[in-house]
């Protein structure tokens, strides 16, 4: 296992593990929900999971792509207009793709929907 994926595991569980006392109440004798410092450890791990792995599937898509582009070019140069239009088209779909996860990780770190069940 590399060390960058192990450190940052780790650091995912602390944030999971830390963020309730966060929250805790200041008073020594009331009973603490932790309820809603969890729901929020968790919405910013699921957050930077979205955007993650959002960006590395379409900048895999867009490698695809461009590869395969650039070796129809190579193969027949009279239809580069044709390719590259086509190229153009499907790199947009994809890069839509990447808007959309970052849109789904906006909305869970400012929105939060899961606050609204818990009821905080």
């Amino acid at each position: 296992m590399k060390k960058s994926f192990f450190y940052t595991m780790m650091v995912m569980l602390l944030v999971v593990f830390c963020a309730p006392f966060a929250y805790a109440a200041p008073e020594a004798g009331a009973s603490v929900d932790y309820t809603k410092a969890i729901v929020i450890g968790l919405s910013v791990i699921a957050a930077g999971l979205a955007i993650g792995l959002g960006t590395i599937g379409t900048g895999l898509g867009m490698g695809n792509g461009l590869n395969g582009a650039t070796n129809a070019v190579g193969r027949n140069p009279e239809a580069q207009g044709k390719v590259l239009l086509t190229m153009i088209v499907g790199l947009a779909m994809i890069e839509s793709l990447a808007i959309y996860a970052l849109v789904v990780s906006m909305i869970l770190l400012f929105v939060n929907p899961f606050l609204k069940v818990i009821g905080g």
